[in-house]
């Protein structure tokens, strides 16, 4: 696997996919500067070799050209983190760029526009990367995000530096995370499954089965496992079509050794409200009327106990409706177990949207082993794909 160590930057000019894919405001303000302090490191390394870095990205799903998608608006949220003056030019392809690459000393950082106002990127367009390789010398890939996409910039540009393309250091992080929990992890082995729908985890938990030792089930999930056999679920969220797969997996599992964590008690609610009415009540009997929300007293106990005993730990998915403040106990109780476990010498990895915005929300950033920056790319890892943008490099 190359990463920046195998190269020296001096006096070179790296082309460097990273994901400054961020939420902006009606101000057209960076809200949540996160993806791009987490290229840092790698735009510093280079820097500090004698190299110049070449930016890009894209933001939103533009059609076409439209000014509220131009990466300008990030230019001095930029400037700001890395503490280096940026140049932008508006194209990302075309004599323009270019000569705006060409002009680019060694300390320098030029960011080009929106690399989506054009659809060849999203088409993999073989002559669009051919058009953007011209841009540098090295090929540096650090947008995990956007490593499960076979598009121009993440994968196919790859092909116009066959010995001189690496990882940036956050997808070198990324993928070292994630073989951690599914190749080299310390046992015994923790999945945290989490979220509304069993049907969105199928290819993660039948892949990971054989990776594992311990599984939580938690959030709306555990109701289809619930009523697949034979319990009472009131109003709770269900997929019916999925129950057979439920206790499919349950046989896997017991087959594999892998016990199975699923809540023995909720908090039900009798209506999806913040000020509902709750009780807490044996998950297998919800009364018609009530839905469960949240995990509750005796679940959060029993998966605390199974936190402290791990030494390897995924977590994927809240354990109940955490946007509601009244609900978002087990996720917070879950966040402190792992994050004691994670003191205790334990590695613990977060990914996959809920979770990572828990996370944030409750204050558990840095008190976890590794943040996964990639949604989708980092589900499709667990899947057990190969991502393109990473087989791109390898290759």
């Amino acid at each position: 696997m190359k990463t920046l160590s195998d190269f020296n930057f001096e006096n070179k000019k790296a082309l460097i996919r990273v994901d400054f894919n961020v939420p902006l405001n009606e101000n057209f303000e960076v809200t949540d500067a996160t993806r791009i302090v987490s290229a840092k490191p790698t735009i510093v390394k280079i820097l500090e070799d004698g190299g110049s870095c070449i930016l890009m990205s894209h933001l939103g799903r533009p059609k076409g050209v439209q000014d509220a998608f131009s990466l300008r608006h990030i230019v001095a949220k930029v400037e700001d983190i890395l503490g280096v003056e940026v140049k932008f030019v508006d194209q990302c392809v075309g004599e323009k760029a270019e000569a705006a690459a060409a002009a680019l000393q060694p300390g320098e950082i030029l960011l080009v526009e929106n690399l989506r106002f054009h659809k060849e990127e999203t088409a993999g367009d073989k002559v669009f990367a051919e058009q953007l390789s011209k841009l540098g010398d090295i090929y540096v890939n650090d947008a995990f995000g956007t490593a499960h996409r076979a598009h121009a910039s993440t994968t196919i540009v790859a092909q116009f530096f066959p010995e001189d393309k690496c990882f940036g250091s956050l997808l070198a992080q990324e993928i070292e995370s994630i073989n951690k929990v599914m190749e080299t992890g310390e046992k015994p082995i923790l999945a945290i499954l989490g979220g509304a729908k069993v049907s969105s985890k199928i290819t993660i938990i039948e892949n990971i089965l054989d990776k594992v030792d311990h599984l939580i089930i938690g959030g709306g999930m555990a109701f289809t496992f619930i009523k697949a056999q034979g319990g009472s679920i009131g109003n709770s969220i269900c997929e019916d079509d999925k129950m057979e797969l439920a206790l499919d997996i349950l046989k896997q599992a017991e087959a594999k050794n892998v016990q199975v964590h699923i809540p023995v008690d909720v908090i039900a609610a009798d209506a999806f409200s913040n000020d509902a009415n709750t009780q807490v009540v044996d998950i297998r009997n919800i009364p018609e009327g009530w839905e469960g929300v949240d995990a509750g007293p005796k679940s959060r106990e029993q998966f605390h106990e199974v936190v402290l005993q791990s030494k390897t730990i995924l977590w994927n998915g809240p354990l109940g409706v955490f946007e509601m403040e009244s609900f978002a106990g087990g996720t917070i109780e879950l966040g402190n177990s792992i994050a004691e476990a994670t003191k205790n010498g334990a590695f613990s990895l977060v990914g996959g949207g809920d979770s990572v915005a828990a996370v944030k929300q409750f204050g558990f950033e840095n008190k976890v082993s590794y943040v996964s920056t990639g949604g989708g790319a980092m589900l499709e890892s667990l899947e057990g794909k190969t991502l393109p943008g990473i087989a791109a490099i390898l290759e």
